[in-house]
């Protein structure tokens, strides 16, 4: 098993192991509109937001997590989350949520970029899974930019009650490496 970092560095971005310092953050900017292509529901309070941060914390430190805060580089601004989850297996799944006051910055691919590049470097893995909303045009382009492939396509109800029409994307270690390699 990788040991986890505390950080994980992009160009613009700073993704940190995240905890509850976070918190108002989280509860601030995961709203309804950022949630209605995913399977969570918003907080209704600070204890909610409280008690995902210490069950992510929880999972980073039994190695099945790697789940970030989302910052930027230079400003330490709190962009959003994501992680890197299942990691003690061998379909790890990617997901992530920036706030919606930074959308539009590429932050997202970026982030994703940043944890699949770690996963890359220290996991065994047969294939990274994204799973995104087919309405959710904007972040199907990131699986699409990192060489995924639809593999499996199904509906589910989210926490909020709403059908989710979900796309599976199967990102493989080799085109994760093609991609490294034709940007050197």
């Amino acid at each position: 098993m990788a040991s986890l970092p505390s950080a994980v560095e992009t160009e613009r971005l700073r993704l940190m192991a995240t905890d509850e310092r976070y918190a108002p953050e989280v509860f601030e900017s995961f709203t309804a509109e950022i949630t209605t292509y995913m399977f969570p529901a918003p907080a209704k309070t600070i204890d909610e937001t409280l008690a995902f941060l210490r069950g992510a914390r929880a999972a980073n430190e039994a190695g099945t997590d790697l789940q970030v805060a989302i910052l930027h580089g230079a400003t330490e601004e709190f962009l959003g989350h994501g992680g890197l989850h299942h990691i003690d297996t061998r379909t790890p799944e990617l997901g992530i949520w920036i706030k919606q006051a930074a959308h539009g910055h590429g932050y997202g691919l970026e982030a994703v970029v940043g944890l699949a590049e770690w996963a890359l470097t220290n996991l065994d893995f047969d294939y990274l899974i994204y799973p995104v909303d087919r309405r959710n045009l904007a972040s199907r382009r990131i699986p699409e930019a990192l060489g995924g492939a639809i593999a499996r396509e199904y509906t589910m109800t989210n926490a909020s009650g709403n059908l989710l029409d979900l796309l599976e994307y199967r990102i493989e270690g080799r085109a994760l490496t093609a991609r490294r390699e034709g940007m050197s």
